[in-house]
């Protein structure tokens, strides 16, 4: 009996994998079955709404579906990551993260509502080279000229000023990081959104922030009206060749920092999926008038990974980040 059951268990055994081969087709197929959002957990004007602008029309033509974007700012980037972790897991939410809310704000958070392994990368955009705004009557023009500003600020009692978007985002690690990397304390001071900080900025209420650049910001910068003090890398950058790089100085060589961002869906998402997104960004992504477009906005371009390579880059930029967290141990609000 045992023997003569045995082909009937092979049938079987068949039949159900080539159903799961058929739903796994027609779930390609079919996706995706509505517009597809692009999830920035940031409010609009900023870097993070410059390149889901940059992509998403491109996007929408290798998916042929319309993508749509979502600004949603709040809680350190946690409200877009929560949104995306409450909702099906059918890739129609695509998160465009960095590692400031994926991995650091977490990080640092005494109750974490997520991990960031409860995200999946699926495509690598850039990497941009984070720099040192300050307000267009600071007295200083370099690094070295800011550290010795800094220290005499101190000295009189009356510390320099650095933005962030809040608790545990990039840019307040790295003005903490740099506070004390120059040995010269400096208060923090948290904003909404990147467009409160360039109006903090230009109204001379707060001194200095780290950040990733954008156009308007060079224009803002070439115009007078803010100053691009220094870039955190070892060159110059071709899109604001006047602004110096960190190692023409000595107070802050070596000290290169950059933000990447990629684009994250729910870890449950089908594999099935993951791979019909991670082809339409890939072919996005790698046409010539995006990289042309992506590098006027700053970024530093690399080839697409496949996705195997993503999933390695990302475990590797959970580790680099935690270890960054542990640490800058920046100062609390």
């Amino acid at each position: 009996m045992k023997f003569s059951s045995f082909p009937t268990l092979i049938i079987n055994t068949l039949f159900i994998i080539g159903n799961l081969v058929f739903i796994n087709i027609s779930q390609a197929q079919e996706f995706p079955s509505k517009s597809v959002t692009l999830v920035s957990p940031y409010p609009a004007g900023g870097i993070a709404e410059a390149i889901a602008k940059l992509v998403s029309k491109p996007l929408e033509a290798n998916l042929k579906q319309a993508v749509v974007i979502e600004n949603l700012g709040g809680e350190s980037g946690a409200t877009a990551l929560l949104k995306i972790l409450n909702a099906p897991a059918n890739g129609h939410l695509v998160l465009q993260g960095t590692p400031s809310e994926l991995i650091l704000a977490p990080s640092i958070s005494e109750t974490p509502s997520f991990k960031s392994e409860d995200f999946r990368m699926v495509q690598f955009v850039a990497d941009i080279p984070m720099v040192i705004f300050a307000r267009k009557s600071l007295e200083a023009n370099d690094a070295d000229e800011l550290t010795t500003l800094a220290r005499r600020a101190v000295a009189h009692g009356k510390p320099l000023v650095y933005a962030s978007l809040g608790e545990g985002t990039f840019n307040h690690f790295l003005g903490s990081y740099i506070s004390k990397k120059i040995n010269a304390h400096m208060l923090h001071a948290p904003y909404a959104s990147a467009p409160e900080i360039i109006k903090g900025l230009l109204s001379e209420q707060v001194d200095i922030v780290v950040a990733p650049f954008t156009t308007d910001q060079i224009a803002l910068h070439n115009s007078g009206k803010i100053k691009l003090i220094s870039v955190l890398a070892a060159n110059r950058q071709p899109a604001i060749p006047d602004v110096s790089s960190v190692d023409e100085g000595f107070a802050l060589s070596g000290c290169y920092q950059s933000l990447w961002t990629g684009y994250f869906v729910k870890k449950e998402t089908p594999e099935v999926l993951v791979q019909v997104l991670h082809k339409a960004l890939s072919d996005t992504l790698n046409d010539p008038q995006m990289i042309s477009r992506l590098v006027s906005q700053g970024a530093i371009i690399s080839p697409s990974l496949t996705l195997d390579d993503v999933n390695k880059k990302y475990a590797a930029e959970i580790v680099k980040f935690r270890a960054m967290a542990k640490s800058m141990s920046p100062e609390p609000l």
